[in-house]
């Protein structure tokens, strides 16, 4: 399989052939950044086509068709259209955390961003917690949306900024438990590490049953962290005009916009990651025709695949159930995933121990 180290060590040594070390890695982290940047506009692009037209399919209509072929520039227009679009100014809001509260929304999704292993080599930061920092990095969301909603005055962004405050701290729980079941298996917190472990089999095989608990646990979890349907509580059009971004414009209304497409993309990342070993290919263990073949796969396409193929999971989450009330929601959490995860997590550790897993 392609190793893309081989060209971040080539990028490393050209620049400090001609400048000194400090220099260079400012240089490096620049382009980093503006990579990261491209990427995750390019995602946002491409996600709110795929939503619509997996929309449309599920009601039996055609989704975007008009602009570009099968509406394929649909998304940039309206990417356009966000950028021209005017930001009103609002009387008795607090200026500094209204204006606050979008971009620590978005640097919340982007910090989770650079810890996914997108292929070989191909990985911004990998450290020895790496997991560990994925769900520190993760948990800042929720402070952009609760100043969202207290920020702008309203009663009706208030009332959806605490449901989502209630929400995601309740099913962070679930996740974090979920994970915690995959890094006993794995024996380490490290992204890479879990990767690697998962090269003779993808843990959701190896894991027998707890990993098969723990995938349908997250799923349900991560689409409640996501804010989306049937758990879309803190936006309910009917109840709360558009909940905590409703005094939102503009591309500040943009900013919640992208990063609830990316977040859809950041939960299924992890999920592949974590139970469909992430960039690394499928191998059967015996099945060394199989895997060579699957070796020409890149790994870059192993990620990506695996990411949309389970986004496309919880977008049929949303258009296929309806909305949950809050005491619904909360009692979902409390009285059943969050029990099951603790027996789940148990039942994983006398696994090791016995030694049943592959």
């Amino acid at each position: 399989m392609q190793d893309f180290s081989f060209l971040t060590t080539w990028v490393d040594n050209s620049l400090r052939s001609f400048m000194p070390g400090w220099l260079s890695v400012t240089v490096e982290c620049l382009l980093i950044g503006v990579g990261l940047l491209l990427v995750y506009a390019l995602l946002a692009l491409f996600y709110i086509y795929y939503e619509r037209k997996l929309c449309a399919a599920f009601q039996c209509r055609l989704g975007p068709n008009r602009v570009g072929p099968m509406g394929l520039l649909q998304s940039f227009a309206d990417m356009f259209k966000m950028l021209i679009k005017e930001i009103i100014h609002l009387n008795h809001i607090d200026r500094f955390l209204f204006a606050l509260a979008p971009y620590l929304v978005i640097i919340a999704s982007m910090l989770a961003f650079a810890v996914l292993p997108w292929g070989n080599g191909l990985q911004v930061i990998d450290f020895n917690i790496g997991i560990f920092f994925l769900i520190a990095v993760s948990s800042i969301g929720v402070l952009g949306i609760l100043l969202a909603g207290w920020s702008s005055n309203n009663k009706f962004t208030l009332i959806g900024s605490l449901r989502s405050g209630a929400q995601m701290v309740s099913y962070e729980l679930s996740i974090g438990l979920s994970v915690i079941t995959m890094v006993c298996l794995a024996g380490t917190m490290s992204v890479s590490g879990i990767v690697a472990e998962q090269e003779n089999l993808w843990f959701i095989f190896k894991g027998h049953i707890p990993a098969v608990i723990a995938f349908v646990i997250y799923m349900i979890a991560g689409t409640a962290e996501t804010n989306r349907g049937p758990f879309d509580l803190p936006e309910a059009e009917s109840e709360l005009t558009a909940g905590y971004h409703t005094e939102y414009s503009g591309m500040h209304f943009g900013f919640f916009y992208l990063a609830e497409y990316l977040n859809l993309f950041i939960v299924s990342g992890v999920a592949s990651l974590l139970f469909f070993g992430g960039w690394m290919p499928l191998h059967i263990p015996g099945w060394d025709a199989f895997n060579h073949i699957m070796d020409y796969i890149p790994s870059v396409v192993w990620f990506l695949g695996k990411a949309i193929a389970l986004s496309f999971i919880i977008i049929w989450f949303k258009w296929t159930f309806p909305r949950l009330r809050i005491d619904q929601l909360l009692s979902l959490e409390w009285k059943y995933l969050l029990p099951i995860n603790l027996f789940n997590l148990v039942l994983m550790v006398l696994i090791i121990i016995a030694g049943w897993h592959f």
